[in-house]
């Protein structure tokens, strides 16, 4: 066993049952796509940082990236025993949501197979000049034919509980005041609770805080808007692939998988290998995202749908149901209780939520 699975081992087994989840969704996103020789750069690599997972892969090059000078050390030094002298590693202190790669890093645009942002893409999402720099630099770090792929929190699977919250609220006091809107998502494994209470807002900037059960302290997330995120990634360069709720991508996966969750975390597992029903509520917090940059010279390039996001208010906001999304328009008078006439809005997620089309 290498030093670097070692350390993923003893990691893993500080981990509380959530952390192990979803340290095995990276574990085995990465086995999926990593092949020896290749050139992998991780965005915000500091916290968390999978890197030794990358290197178990017999990859030839590793480029970190993170806005932590201190973080970058840390890793440096977590690395430093290890055996794998066939990879080299590049570590590089900026912030890939404002500051432009192609001037930090000229040498190395145009040669990385796959970038992986496995922690902070959500975060990205507070403006939408940070989430299109960042995928303007992805693109730019991206060979013909690499990947673009990660992990973030799953917002479809987020706002539809939000909703539901709503709607089962009004439903119960529609004598009661018709501004007061709850902001808590409540579960055993999880408490999410949006800083402002409110039904519309803007598809930038809209910030939770996930707390789990037995964490000390939250954690602040924006909220992915997929269709935003689509369209900015086309705008850049990349084509849409796949965005997968985390309980799908492991079903889709378990003969390959439950093995691997096994040896992570055995007490999150039935006898049959199934997920069970708390693994299922924290992994549906999560989903998987792919995009390619095409290569004309080897095939076609892919056809993303043209995602048009509708006219809105700034100061207003608006509510995600009012958007167009490949020419279906949810008209938003719809209304709280009805929301499973509402599928697909948000893009891709559990199965209720996804587009009424395949993309």
């Amino acid at each position: 066993m290498s030093s670097s699975s070692q350390l993923g081992k003893s990691e893993s087994s500080s981990m509380s049952n959530h952390q192990r989840l979803y340290d095995f969704a990276k574990m085995a996103l990465i086995k999926i796509f990593a092949h020896p020789y290749a050139t992998v750069c991780e965005l915000y690599c500091g916290e968390a940082s999978d890197a030794h997972k990358w290197l178990d892969s017999q990859i030839a090059n590793y480029i970190g990236i993170d806005v932590s000078s201190s973080a970058i050390q840390q890793i440096r030094q977590s690395l430093g025993d290890n055996n794998n002298k066939s990879c080299t590693t590049h570590f590089f202190h900026l912030d890939p949501s404002t500051e432009s790669i192609e001037i930090r890093l000229e040498d190395k645009t145009n040669t990385v197979d796959f970038v992986c942002c496995l922690q902070h893409l959500q975060l990205c999402f507070e403006t939408e000049e940070k989430a299109r720099r960042l995928l303007q630099n992805v693109s730019s770090l991206l060979k013909p034919g690499g990947y673009f792929l990660g992990i973030t929190p799953d917002s479809s699977t987020i706002w539809a509980k939000y909703q539901k919250n709503v709607e089962s609220y009004h439903n119960r006091s529609s004598s009661m005041k018709p501004n007061i809107v709850p902001n808590c998502i409540r579960t055993e494994n999880y408490t999410i609770a949006f800083e402002v209470e409110e039904e519309k807002f803007p598809l930038f900037g809209k910030k939770y805080q996930l707390k789990f059960a037995n964490d000390v302290s939250a954690e602040t997330h924006c909220l992915v808007h997929f269709p935003s995120l689509i369209r900015l990634a086309r705008e850049a360069g990349l084509e849409y692939v796949e965005i997968q709720n985390l309980t799908e991508f492991y079903d889709d996966n378990r003969a390959q998988l439950a093995g691997l969750l096994t040896n992570y975390a055995p007490n999150l597992l039935d006898t049959r290998g199934k997920l069970l029903p708390r693994s299922y509520d924290v992994l549906g917090l999560y989903t998987t995202f792919i995009f390619q940059k095409p290569d004309p010279e080897i095939a076609p390039p892919i056809t993303t749908p043209i995602l048009q996001d509708a006219s809105y208010n700034l100061d207003e906001g608006t509510s995600w149901w009012d958007e167009e999304i490949n020419g279906h328009v949810v008209d938003s008078s719809i209304g709280l209780g009805m929301i499973s006439e509402q599928k697909g809005i948000l893009g891709p997620g559990p199965a209720e939520l996804r587009f009424p089309e395949a993309l």
